[in-house]
């Protein structure tokens, strides 16, 4: 049976692209020591993009390529650790494969545009689960913890925007069988399953609000010191019940503090302040915090201070942060001159970016105690200053074994370490130490010096065989290199081989996290294999507490210079019951202290024994809320709107809750808060409807209300305005707006090249144009739901004459009331003026008034307002100008105007049947102000027999056949 294989995937991109031309997979089953290339497709050559290796059982392989030509995608698929490979064409281009945590075959697949698939058969078969799902925000069940392996975890986008937190089986997860899990939207980016914690954030306006749910319980507020504020939170840990996090405060830029919770995760105080965090370029927040594997309890973390950056290490989850003593010696033996308080080791904390070599600080779970990093010594860490030290006592003792920094592997359970340097030359050389890093052994693993890529050893904590993998320039394929520690020792460790060691801090105190710990280890003097039955833990005995296996509860801070005592912070009432209280039931007032989670301390003092026993009063209610799932305030006639009321503090099994929804409908609920019983209502008729909620019982009352507008979402919006304005004329912009029953809208207007707009709750606005020339004028009409615009220019002179026009009732038959036919009936009348008076068209313009009776206004403007479009018509009749002018000549005018009167139903009437029979009509009446008056003329029946006759008609027909209605 072959226990391990090395696959190997080498990749060949086209020169000035990022474009994969030809991929080839190797195998080995010796190690690394021979490579056999795979063929996986015969005559075809395959580009595979990834492959992925089951965690449960390491024999089945799934590699997912396609053809040269990148049209046909599929699926490589092994059961017998890449030894031959199934084929299996599949329909969409996967971007992350996800293998079931406990299950071998099934798996789920995500594609770039959201699409989640998921197959029981390894592969072969797939189905569509979902569409619109974040991208690395997919959970597989958590065993232990969610009752259906087959249930999925994922975070998708609504339909309506935002986000949700939804669950579904993979057997059946249509948009019907999807449940959500949490009530309302969350943040992009914000679902995070970990162990017995499911983490969501919600933000509304500037506030975010973290909600954690315990071993799949409702979700509860994660409540922080109340004026901590946070701008973004990091899990660090959520292993031993209890979570570790990170948390940014309002006041921080480059810092985080942390923080601890209870077991629910609901309720944290402070262990650190500012430890160092870095954003990456890919917005990934780095925190300088590190988890020592092998010893539960043990963290390292760098702390900025005044600028200084320093390193703290903590025994007891945060109960205690200490610096790390300085060596007393370097490498070569001579003496440090290095003297706390003054001067301490300070480590790097980085992570690799690279997956096959170690960070900057090195641990592993086999090894405990084992610990090797860089960094420097002296009064605070510096960048660029990275000396190698090593601990194999946890931390309390350190030793320098390098000068610059090197990538480390741990073999046999840390009784082999190689260390080679990181380096951007090429090497051929290794070092190797035996008995925890005090002797160095170099060894040449090849005769050729290659850049080094990574390292690799084989599955287990037991190995002794490991492989290096790299280039020798940076066109060549990789070369891998076995090394095969194993002829150095002789034999299998005995009993007699090890010795023990007993975990303290840097105090020397033996007592723990409760218990006094002790270790075996190799001997250095020992040469032997400890081997695949080897085991670090040797003792374990309870200690009485103190009060260093206490921490500060939540709402109290530790005083440093009141002889380390919790007191509670300005903002917290110890006495006060919690949330969840109700009548009947009794609990404890804290006393500041309690106990440190995965403390196992047994007797001595109980910081926690002095807690007063309460009975939970009947508490007014407090802080009630309502709103609406969706967080819409505007909403359309007959939507489905589910109501969801909140309350912060006070008992709700006694109170009673009435319900108000503005539109008749009111209604009495008990324990409304607690069985978050839905509302759900719908209302048909435009308008705003104030929904209350009183919430009562025999100890107070509390109310909470909203306006919810129900409008229908704005169709259009017309812009009325004079085309022409006299400066510092006063101007009426009027905004119509369909549907003409839309109520509660906001008007933007925006006036000429200004980006600063004018808001009115009106539809209109007057205002004055100070300047002379052409000037735009925009309105915008929103009401919560759209946005609707319209522009208009608006030409401004000195001087102008305006001539009011009315016309026969016999036109109102014709009249629609809307923009169009105005516009269009103004530029008939335009034309046929021009035509009869000789005056050049662009100097008239007839604005047609909106309402009934049908009235004009005539505007007529200098004949050299606008040289650049004069005529030669134009230039003949300039020597007439006073003519022009005269009021004879406008007599005349007038008179032919009235006489278009007989003639205008006629025309109306040829076009009647082209106006749109389903148009809404305008039926506003307003007055607009009248521009420089002169030459008024009466209209009269008396005159309507003036130029009449067919002839007239048919040239008119003529003059204004290009105007559509």
């Amino acid at each position: 049976m072959i226990y391990w294989v090395i696959l190997i995937l080498t990749k060949y991109y086209h020169a000035d692209s990022t474009k994969v031309l030809e991929s080839s997979l190797w195998r080995s089953t010796d190690y690394g020591t021979t490579y056999s290339k795979l063929n996986l497709m015969p005559g075809t050559t395959i580009v595979v993009t990834s492959f992925y290796i089951c965690p449960t059982n390491k024999k089945k392989v799934v590699l997912v390529g396609s053809s040269i030509n990148e049209r046909d995608q599929m699926l490589f698929i092994s059961t017998d650790e890449g030894s031959s490979f199934q084929r299996q064409s599949i329909s969409f281009t996967p971007d992350t494969l996800i293998f079931h945590p406990k299950e071998e075959d099934k798996l789920l697949a995500y594609c770039k545009m959201g699409r989640l698939f998921a197959s029981t058969d390894l592969g072969r078969k797939w189905t569509l689960l979902q569409e619109r799902v974040t991208k690395d925000k997919v959970y597989w069940s958590v065993s232990g913890v969610d009752v259906d392996p087959d249930l999925v975890h994922m975070e998708m986008q609504d339909t309506s925007g935002g986000y949700l937190y939804v669950t579904c089986l993979i057997q059946n997860c249509s948009d019907k069988m999807v449940t959500a899990q949490f009530l309302g939207k969350i943040d992009h980016n914000s679902l995070l399953v970990q162990d017995n914690y499911i983490f969501v954030k919600v933000t509304t306006g500037n506030r975010t609000k973290h909600y954690v749910s315990y071993r799949r319980n409702e979700f509860v507020q994660m409540r922080f010191p109340k004026y901590a504020l946070p701008k973004d939170v990091q899990i660090v840990s959520t292993d031993e019940n209890q979570v570790f996090l990170a948390l940014q405060e309002w006041y921080q830029s480059d810092t985080y503090n942390l923080y601890q919770s209870d077991p629910q995760g609901v309720y944290y105080s402070i262990v650190l302040e500012n430890v160092r965090s870095t954003k990456q370029p890919e917005e990934n927040v780095i925190i300088d915090i590190l988890e020592v594997r092998g010893i539960k309890g043990v963290f390292l973390a760098n702390q900025k201070t005044d600028g200084k950056v320093t390193t703290v290490i903590t025994y007891n989850k945060g109960r205690d942060w200490e610096h790390l003593a300085p060596p007393s010696t370097d490498m070569n033996g001579k003496p440090i001159t290095c003297k706390v308080p003054d001067c301490h080791l300070h480590l790097h904390l980085r992570w690799a970016d690279n997956p096959y070599v170690s960070g900057t600080v090195h641990t592993k779970d086999s090894a405990p105690g084992l610990i090797m990093g860089a960094g420097n010594l002296g009064s605070k860490l510096v960048e660029y200053k990275e000396d190698m030290y090593i601990t194999s006592d946890c931390g309390k003792t350190w030793r320098q074994v390098f000068e610059e920094e090197h990538h480390i592997l741990y073999l046999d359970h840390g009784g082999v370490i190689v260390a080679i340097k990181d380096t951007s030359i090429p090497l051929k050389i290794l070092k190797f130490s035996i008995d925890e890093g005090r002797t160095w052994t170099v060894h040449n693993f090849t005769s050729t010096s290659v850049f080094v890529d990574g390292l690799l050893s084989e599955p287990g904590d037991e190995t002794l065989v490991m492989t290096v993998f790299g280039h020798i320039s940076y066109r060549s394929d990789w070369e891998l290199v076995k090394v095969d520690f194993r002829q150095s020792f002789p034999r299998q460790c005995t009993e007699s081989d090890y010795e023990s060691w007993q975990l303290t801090n840097l105090q020397g105190e033996k007592c723990i996290m409760g218990q006094e710990r002790t270790f075996r280890k190799r001997k250095d003097t020992a040469f032997c294999i400890k081997g695949k039955s080897y085991t670090s833990a040797l003792t374990n005995k309870p200690c009485q507490c103190t009060e260093r296996d206490f921490n500060c509860d939540y709402g109290f801070e530790r005083s440093h210079t009141e002889g380390d005592r919790c007191f509670a912070d300005f903002w917290y009432d110890p006495d006060s019951p919690p949330e969840d209280c109700h009548l009947g039931q009794s609990y404890e007032s804290s006393t500041g202290y309690r106990k440190v989670i995965s403390n196992v301390c047994e007797g001595g003092i109980n910081k926690q024994q002095s807690a007063k026993q309460h009975t939970c009063p009947i508490l007014p209610p407090k802080g009630l809320q309502v709103g609406i799932k969706g967080q819409m305030l505007a909403v359309a006639p007959g939507d489905d709107i589910t109501f969801i009321v909140q309350q912060e503090q006070g008992d709700t099994s006694s109170t009673k809750y009435q319900v108000d929804l503005g539109d008749g409908v009111r209604a009495i609920y008990q324990n409304l808060t607690v069985t978050d019983e839905p509302i759900q209502h719908r209302y048909e008729k435009p308008g705003v409807y104030k929904v209350t909620v009183k919430a009562e019982n025999i100890a107070g009352h509390d109310e909470a209300t909203m306006f919810i507008q129900v409008t229908a979402p704005l169709q259009e919006v017309h812009l009325e305005v004079v085309p022409i304005a006299g400066t510092n004329h006063e101007v009426n912009l009027t905004a119509m707006v369909l549907p003409t029953e839309a109520n509660l809208t906001v008007y933007y207007w925006w006036i000429g090249d200004s980006l600063q707009p004018t808001l009115t709750l009106q539809n209109s606005l007057l205002i004055r144009f100070p300047e002379t020339g052409e000037v735009s004028v925009t309105v915008q009409a929103s009401n919560g739901r759209s946005m609707v615009q319209d522009t208009r220019t608006v030409q401004v002179y000195d001087n102008f004459q305006v001539i009011p026009l009315s016309f026969s009732r016999n036109l109102d038959r014709f009249n629609p009331n809307i923009p169009e036919w105005r516009e269009d009936i103004g530029h008939v009348v335009t034309k046929i003026l021009a035509k009869i008076t000789g005056v050049p068209q662009e100097s008239l313009v007839t604005v047609v008034k909106p309402g009934l009776p049908t009235t004009a206004d005539l505007y007529v403007l200098p004949l050299d307002s606008k040289p650049a479009k004069r005529s030669i018509f134009v230039d003949k009749v300039q020597h007439r100008r006073m003519d022009l002018w005269s009021p004879g000549v406008w007599a005349l005018a007038v008179i032919f105007l009235i006489s278009i009167i007989a003639t205008g139903s006629f025309i109306l009437y040829k076009f009647k049947r082209k106006l749109p029979g389903n148009r809404n009509v305008y039926a506003q009446m307003h007055n607009e102000k009248e521009q420089e008056m002169t030459s008024p003329v009466n209209h009269s029946e008396d005159t309507q027999h003036i130029i009449q006759g067919e002839e007239f008609i048919d040239d008119d027909l003529d003059s204004v056949s290009i105007f559509k209605y």
